[in-house]
């Protein structure tokens, strides 16, 4: 249910146009061998989690993480807290910004390890949120194809002398609803529209889709759980008549030149933390790597063609590497109030409508991880595989086997401390839900039960489910 909740910048999918556009949430499907309460159990990221619940929650590194290591981790810190400059420069390692781009730094849009927003108020800069873009049809690789134009992802800004592609203006139309007890509750739907196009027109076929910034604690975690044991809770035929058919989405791993079991992105569009990472800075920023030697322009982009670089490529695998440690090592804070009667209630009622049938609440780590990520029984809510979440959160954008209505399950944990770190508590792929109700009930398809689910509780008990969210 929970699906699309908490999924940052770059990385995981974009580009838009002047279609509109319709956003699409995540679904989740059931886990074998789940428990679907994990009463007590404060520990959501296995012996690695910390105990903050302060503005640094995010920004930890694992608790077992050994001291020998740590260096390597802030190392990893400073080059993603790195302001990026255009070259040529005198600082040399920091230059490469461009030539289009939507952040300077990875952490403008994961600002302190934590979740991106839609801009705040409507004439913002959108630096938490990107837009993936392109047109129907498959790429030699099995992904997406990008817009001839402006590629795979909208860049708002570009360097001296090369024209920012636009942006996207966003605008709001409250929907308004009603709790079964009579309650009322009004939901906002997102609108789209391409403005100050500096490229001329879009493909007139274009397809966009919105993703906010996603907060980054834990994905080492879950690069470390076992392909079997995701493979293993996917159900797309739905034999199990349950309603829920989480699917396994298939995306190109770069390194390996072939196609591989997509973890991290909305869509699960992407298999490695490294390939998450070195698209990030490419897409993103503008900075190439040895993964993506290429700059982001298109082949009518002559001015973006024609600018200087930082280098061949702008960072090298040691500095890839770095970045890649720092966000495999990102520490999961603990839950707090798990002996609360009224958490436990709610937790409870979490799996009572369904909510864990795809928001998995334990998974173990493989064997194989690094040695502070293996072997680590962990709280995550997530199962990592698409799920249909119906018209009202569906982009119409496939990716790779992910389809215009389907998402990743995006993992709950952290979700809690998302206000007091990041300030806000804008939900969902596109930040539409203000809060984790309107997150909860903009969910369909797939989710259709657990909406009603909750939708039809008293509101006490919605209260304490509400309260089980807010503990994690």
């Amino acid at each position: 249910m929970l699906a699309a909740l908490a999924a940052g910048c770059g990385s995981d999918d974009q580009r838009g146009g002047a279609a509109p556009v319709t956003p699409t949430a995540t679904a989740v499907p059931t886990a074998t061998a789940t428990p679907s309460v994990v009463v007590g159990d404060a520990l959501s990221g296995g012996a690695g989690t910390v105990f903050d619940s302060t503005t640094s929650a995010f920004g930890q590194p694992s608790r077992n993480l050994p001291l020998a290591q740590r260096t390597a981790f802030f190392v990893g810190n400073a080059l993603f807290n790195r302001d990026w400059v255009t070259a040529p420069s005198s600082t040399v390692g920091s230059d490469g910004l461009g030539p289009l781009f939507n952040a300077r730094s990875c952490s403008s849009c994961h600002f302190r390890d934590g979740r991106g927003r839609p801009p705040v108020p409507p004439e913002e800069d959108s630096v938490g949120i990107l837009f993936r873009l392109s047109i129907p049809g498959v790429g030699d690789d099995g992904g997406p194809l990008p817009d001839p134009t402006y590629g795979g992802q909208l860049n708002q800004a570009g360097i001296l002398g090369v024209p920012g592609e636009g942006r996207v203006a966003i605008s709001y139309e409250e929907v308004p609803g009603r709790y079964a007890d009579g309650e009322p509750y009004s939901l906002r739907r997102p609108r789209y529209d391409l403005v100050d196009l500096a490229y001329g027109p879009p493909d007139p076929a274009l397809l966009l889709s919105p993703r906010t910034a996603p907060f980054l604690i834990g994905l080492g975690l879950l690069e470390a759980v076992d392909e079997s044991t995701l493979l293993a809770a996917a159900d797309p035929d739905d034999r199990d008549g349950d309603g829920i058919s989480g699917r396994a989405n298939l995306a190109w791993d770069v390194r390996r030149g072939q196609l591989a079991l997509g973890r991290f992105g909305w869509k699960a569009n992407v298999p490695t933390l490294e390939q998450q990472n070195a698209g990030a800075f490419v897409g993103d920023i503008g900075i190439t790597s040895p993964l993506f030697p290429e700059q982001n322009c298109t082949a009518v982009q002559t001015a973006c063609l024609a600018a200087p670089n930082g280098g061949d490529p702008e960072i090298d695998q040691d500095k890839l590497d770095a970045v890649t440690f720092y966000s495999r090592h990102l520490a999961v804070p603990a839950r707090r109030e798990v002996a609360d009667p009224a958490v436990q209630r709610g937790e409870a009622l979490f799996a009572e409508i369904g909510c864990a049938a795809c928001h998995t609440p334990t998974l173990t780590t493989g064997a194989d991880a690094a040695p502070a990520l293996a072997g680590q029984r962990i709280h995550p809510y997530t199962d990592l595989l698409l799920h249909d979440l119906g018209d009202g959160l569906a982009d119409g954008r496939p990716d790779f086997l992910a389809d215009g209505r389907e998402w990743r399950t995006p993992p709950l944990w952290g979700l809690g401390l998302i206000a007091t770190v990041n300030r806000h508590t804008l939900l969902l792929h596109d930040g539409r839900a203000r809060d984790a109700a309107e997150a909860i009930l903009w969910h369909d398809g797939e989710a259709v039960a657990a909406r009603e689910g909750f939708r039809t509780l008293p509101s006490d008990d919605r209260a304490a489910l509400l309260r089980f969210l807010d503990s994690l």
